[in-house]
């Protein structure tokens, strides 16, 4: 993902430019807390909330942020109606999400985006960024993806690992073992959710009771969509 630094760049533009640059976050299916270490990093007197269902990925940000009493990490499936039960506050300033939400369909995720309102504070943002297709660009689609392809088979080529070799990695490395064979457990080899468009995700969000909501960002793959409460 060459592009993922400057998406989440934008991403922590726009909450300093909503919610000012000390906000309350929720690090939505925060995985290993990348979204998180860059928050810190730029906003030192934030603090962050991350949940996540994969004990792998968990196991990694636990490390990672042990002894950092800016960040509290809890395991919350967010297909279970009460996953809001396990955090720690009732609002938060912004609910920040990046390639993860694509693995619901499209109907748990209309669920979701209905909880997230209730947790964003008036004046509050919400930002997605992930993998969003738009159904009505075929050939456009078939070329970025023949790129993008092309560009992963180079890398993998020159070394990179992919999906199947970081994970067999994870497998055999002593503190990740057992939680990756939970994860796997769990996912199976891949979730199978949906990509809807930009557009949808806008649209999606403004019925779910956000006030306004429109693409801030965009790759010739990915779009970060932005909700203010």
């Amino acid at each position: 993902m060459p592009d993922r630094e400057e998406r989440f760049r934008v991403m922590l533009d726009m909450v300093e430019a909503t919610v000012g640059p000390e906000p309350r976050v929720l690090d939505l299916a925060c995985g290993t807390g990348s979204i998180t270490d860059r928050l810190l990093r730029r906003f030192p007197n934030a603090t962050s909330t991350g949940v996540d269902l994969d004990p792998a990925l968990l196991t990694i940000a636990r490390g990672h942020f042990a002894g950092d009493e800016r960040v509290t990490l809890g395991t919350a499936d967010l297909k279970d109606p009460a996953w809001p039960a396990v955090l720690p506050h009732a609002s938060y300033d912004a609910v920040l999400t990046a390639t993860a939400l694509h693995w619901l369909h499209s109907g748990p995720l209309t669920t979701l985006y209905g909880q997230v309102a209730t947790l964003v504070r008036d004046g509050g943002v919400f930002m997605n960024a992930d993998h969003m297709k738009d159904a009505a660009t075929p050939r456009i689609n078939a070329a970025e993806r023949a790129q993008r392809h092309a560009a992963m088979d180079r890398a993998r080529a020159a070394g990179a690992l992919d999906w199947a070799d970081w994970w067999a990695l994870a497998a055999e490395d002593p503190v990740l073992a057992g939680p990756t064979a939970e994860r796997f457990r769990i996912y199976g080899e891949h979730a199978d959710g949906d990509t809807p468009s930009a557009e949808w995700h806008a649209r999606t969000l403004r019925e779910a009771g956000f006030g306004e909501a429109r693409t801030v960002w965009a790759s010739p793959s990915d779009a970060l969509v932005l909700a203010l409460k």
